[in-house]
């Protein structure tokens, strides 16, 4: 019986190109919401080094002149915007609008220049403006943070590429409830539809980028 063989060569043969950095990007911040912080809700997620991967990253971006966009989820009172996405997923219930697990963690409340694009599902691309108002900013490329990585930020890296716009996925700045989920949808978004990078080569690149007009 033949040994198996390892997986990142088995991928290797297949996989394993490079889209790089665009010129014009944004930054996105997904969905990082009270809840996945707090211990005594099922969404908690143990996610804190994300956000302050994420935190820094943004105050890099002002500084470079990227346009930051935060991303939340907000549902109708009734439900009914939240369709089988809140029918499958019993934490769907904390985004109802006014839920406090759905309110801005402490040191993520949107700054002046911040956009914020609420969703009902998990692309932030999906039934939202995004699109178009990155293509309206000139923006050729979107650098990826939140949570989690393996449903809304997985979701909208997939969206994002479908969209034509270079993508990059924070390794650092992204999280899971668990680890194995988080390492096996960077993997594959890596593979994919993305470049995974370290928060410590986006800061290198965002330093590099010329002031924008």
């Amino acid at each position: 019986m033949s040994t198996p063989e390892d997986l990142s060569t088995n991928y290797a043969r297949a996989y394993g190109r490079k889209v790089g950095f665009g010129r014009r990007p944004a930054l996105l911040l997904i969905d990082f919401v009270q809840g996945y912080f707090d211990p005594g809700c099922d969404l908690y997620a143990g996610v804190e080094d994300a956000l302050a991967s994420a935190l820094r990253l943004r105050s890099a971006a002002k500084q470079a002149g990227v346009p930051v966009i935060l991303t939340n989820v907000v549902l109708d009172p009734s439900g009914l915007d939240g369709g089988r996405f809140l029918e499958k997923s019993k934490p769907m219930r904390y985004f109802i609008r006014g839920n406090p697990m759905a309110a801005w963690p402490q040191g993520l409340d949107p700054g002046e220049g911040d956009l914020v694009v609420s969703k009902q599902y998990a692309s932030a691309f999906f039934g939202t403006s995004l699109a178009a108002t990155l293509t309206a900013l000139g923006a050729d490329s979107v650098i990826l943070t939140g949570l989690t990585t393996s449903g809304c930020v997985r979701a909208s890296c997939v969206d994002a590429m479908q969209h034509g716009f270079r993508t990059l996925v924070v390794e650092d700045a992204c999280g899971d409830r668990h680890p194995d989920p988080h390492r096996a949808n960077l993997f594959d978004m890596n593979a994919k539809y993305a470049d995974v990078v370290s928060e410590a080569a986006v800061l290198s690149y965002l330093d590099t980028l010329p002031p924008r007009d």
